[in-house]
């Protein structure tokens, strides 16, 4: 992203300088600017405009899996019997691993096929853990076998996750502005006041495309990939003013 910034400095008539600043940034312009304030008209607001931007990336902090398991019998006891030994299996590994009981799901399904009965059982685990989650599916498949079935991990990001994200890039942004604005009062002789105004210009989100690529450009015959943690990365442009002060006032 472009990380270019706009600054707007306003001082006393006399300072009419310029600075020129790195080829990658826009240049600070100074200007004067008859800012007043409603309860005095006489006196002019001296203020310094700063444009910042930030980007902060955060991996999934989620992971589901899909455990299913499915018998046919003669009878509905012997059925039911079968998946429910599983079953108790399965969700007693997962609880070994420090996963509740409010992020485990279970269905089941039992239905009649001419004179089978069969009962098909599914069970949906939420990890905030990825070790944990790699060593559950271990688990089962090397103890369950063929008897049961473990889904592809499904990752994803927490509500919570992307909120601390979001808020994480406007702060960034924010002290961004603020470094800067401390460099150029330095540069003009002042030193830098409390904030004035500060407004969140503009706020953005993208997934990392070079992983979902990643997961559609397997080749025929090709070894399969190992399941990618996704990326969000979120951006946050600010403005932010603030107030001006005498190098010899002190800073409140």
């Amino acid at each position: 992203m472009d990380r270019q910034s706009r600054v707007f400095a306003a001082t006393q008539p006399a300072a009419g300088r310029e600075y020129v600043g790195n080829v990658n940034e826009q240049g600070p312009e100074v200007r004067a600017v008859h800012r007043q304030s409603p309860g005095n008209y006489g006196n002019r607001v001296r203020e310094v405009q700063v444009t910042g931007a930030a980007e902060v990336c955060c991996p999934a902090d989620r992971v589901s899996v899909r455990v299913s398991v499915g018998s046919s019998k003669d009878s509905v006891n012997e059925v039911t019997n079968s998946v429910s030994r599983r079953l108790e299996y399965i969700l007693q590994t997962v609880r070994q691993h420090g996963v509740s009981d409010k992020d485990t799901s279970v269905r089941r399904f039992l239905h009649r096929e001419a004179d089978q009965y069969n009962m098909n059982a599914e069970v949906m685990v939420t990890f905030s853990n990825f070790e944990n989650m790699e060593q559950v599916c271990s688990v089962l498949l090397e103890k369950l076998d063929k008897s049961v079935c473990v889904g592809t991990p499904q990752f994803y990001h927490s509500a919570e996750c992307l909120s601390q994200m979001r808020r994480r890039a406007c702060v960034v942004a924010v002290e961004n502005a603020q470094q800067k604005a401390c460099e150029v009062s330095l540069l003009l002789g002042q030193t830098l006041g409390p904030p004035i105004l500060i407004r969140e210009e503009e706020t953005k989100e993208w997934r990392n495309e070079e992983e979902e690529e990643e997961g559609r450009g397997q080749s025929v015959g090709s070894l399969p990939h190992l399941p990618c943690t996704p990326t969000i990365t979120a951006s946050s442009q600010v403005s932010v003013s603030f107030s001006l002060r005498d190098r010899g006032r002190k800073k409140v």
